[in-house]
């Protein structure tokens, strides 16, 4: 166990193999937990996550970046609540029929099955760990075999030698050394980019420059080894202000909304607010739009619910459902360390038509890439534009002053990476980011020279996403938006991306308290 959630921190004990310990922490940026003594919750040290098994839902431990001496104080226990998450696949119940070779192989972890013996070959399926297939054969040049795989067309396809556990005599099965290998016959796929629209309106034809461009993005994702056929994948919403075309892919899976869905936190507070903020809310809306403070978060959430978090949770989704947008939520507040106030009612897990197993969201927390884009463009409707849904559906509830003070707060996000480093540095850009270990997203309003447009995007591994491969995927896509729609003045390349340390980010007392102060201002 070390000190900090790094290699660099000194040492401050052992765990052993079999020995139980508490969670009481995990750091935000960085795959490494807190562990506590059972008796006393007093914190022990640091370690990495793949060295222990955990039982309960990690999502559910808060973020801190306490670091061990002996001054440390003490944490109280957090008790991982809730539903589990439901398992992405089930591996073959029937051990397949071994022909006359005898030899099998074991998946060792999800891999692509593909046409030919090299990843230049199209992909014919995908296996999970545990998944056993009949081995038919292996190349004498490279470094694949040959399974029987009754999806492929001729019953046969290949998999890298390494990917598999080979039980048997490989080289008793047929020695392939041919090194070209006919492909099946192209048939049409679904499309995966669709046209879209914000709320329950209906989509609008794309123009051949938008096809392009969302073509672009899908692929780009591909190359990126983000895929759906994967566990690994992303979605994108994508809107132009201007002419209201939309599109997107992944729009029905359900992602954790993680701190995106701050955005309709801050949008049901205004409408509750009938006076301007006190400095404490005003700071809090800043801590919890900028910083992600949860704590400050759940104070927000309190004045929503009169004075509970569980009542301004559900006030949250019925904010959601009266804006038309049906399958994203909040039932519980957000995790913080300290003992959380006990829920005046059974906690709800809302199942919704989206597909709530693949992306292993949290059940009472989630949102998909359209709702959370569609929030942003009722958001700009409403401020710039003195309609949308949320003027016409909200009876004078929010108004659009409230609008473009609410885009003001995310226009002063100093979070500079993910989609907002695609785009020059003086670009103004309305955004909130969220990440837990295995989710990241961002959903942001850019203001252009060629135009405004809104992107919101989420990439998903399980178990851990690591972010020197989704920041840099981020950035690329709204490059590519961004040079589009201002082809007179590119952005060559992605910038350096800065996050600024959550741990020191505080409002108290900076001007931007008194922007919010004004129940006039303009901004």
């Amino acid at each position: 166990m070390r000190a900090a959630d790094s290699i660099e921190a000194r040492l401050v004990g052992e765990i052993r193999a079999g020995v139980q310990y508490p969670v009481l922490g995990r750091s935000q940026l960085y795959p490494w937990l807190l562990l506590g003594e059972f008796e006393s919750d007093r914190p022990m040290g640091w370690v990495f996550e793949t060295l222990v098994l955990v039982s309960g839902d990690i999502n559910r431990v808060p973020f801190t970046g306490l670091r061990i001496d002996a001054e440390a104080p003490s944490l109280p226990l957090i008790t991982a609540t809730g539903p589990q998450p439901a398992a992405t696949h089930a591996s073959p119940t029937e051990t397949p029929t071994i022909g006359a070779f005898g030899v099998s192989g074991v998946v060792a972890g999800e891999v692509n099955i593909r046409y030919g013996p090299g990843i230049e070959y199209p992909r014919a399926g995908v296996a999970y760990a545990g998944d056993r297939f009949e081995v038919t054969g292996y190349h004498t040049q490279f470094p694949w075999v040959r399974i029987r795989y009754a999806d492929a067309a001729g019953g046969q396809a290949w998999v890298a030698r390494d990917l598999l556990e080979i039980d048997g005599g490989l080289f008793n099965t047929a020695a392939i050394s041919q090194t070209r290998f006919s492909l099946p016959p192209l048939t049409p796929t679904p499309a995966a980019v669709r046209a879209s629209a914000i709320n329950e309106g209906q989509p609008l034809p794309l123009s051949a420059g938008l096809k392009r461009l969302a073509e672009d993005l899908w692929v780009l994702l591909l190359q990126n080894n983000f895929d759906p056929q994967t566990s690994r994948f992303g979605a994108l919403f994508f809107l132009d202000i201007s002419s209201g075309e939309a599109f997107t892919f992944g729009a029905d899976y359900a992602f954790s909304g993680t701190s995106l869905n701050k955005i309709a936190i801050l949008a049901k507070l205004y409408e509750t607010l009938d006076t301007p903020p006190a400095i404490e809310t005003a700071t809090d809306i800043l801590n919890t739009m900028i910083c992600s403070e949860n704590a400050a978060t759940n104070r927000l959430i309190a004045i929503i619910g009169g004075g509970n978090t569980y009542y301004g949770a559900e006030a949250v989704t019925d904010f959601f459902q009266r804006l038309g947008l049906s399958r994203s939520f909040l039932t519980a507040p957000f995790t913080t360390l300290g003992t959380p106030e006990p829920p005046p009612f059974p906690v709800r897990f809302p199942q919704t038509s989206a597909d709530q197993v693949k992306a292993e969201p949290d059940p009472s927390n989630q949102t998909t890439v359209v709702e959370i884009g569609s929030l942003l463009a009722n958001l700009y409707q409403c401020a710039y534009e003195g309609g949308g849904a949320l003027i016409d559906r909200f009876g004078g509830g929010i108004e659009a002053r409230e609008c473009r003070q609410m885009l003001h707060v995310m226009s002063n996000n100093t979070v500079d990476a993910l989609l907002k480093s695609g785009a020059p540095a003086e670009t103004r850009v309305a955004h909130k980011h969220g990440w837990i270990p295995d989710t990241h997203g961002n959903a942001a309003l850019f203001f252009t020279p060629g135009g405004d447009y809104v992107i919101a995007m989420m990439l998903f591994q399980p178990a851990w996403l690591n972010f020197q491969e989704s920041l840099p995927l981020f950035a690329e896509v709204s490059r590519r938006v961004y040079n589009h729609y201002n082809p007179d003045r590119p952005q060559a390349t992605g910038r350096e991306w800065i996050i600024p340390d959550a741990n020191s980010c505080n409002y108290f007392g900076d001007p931007l308290v008194g922007d919010l102060l004004q129940w006039t201002w303009e901004g």
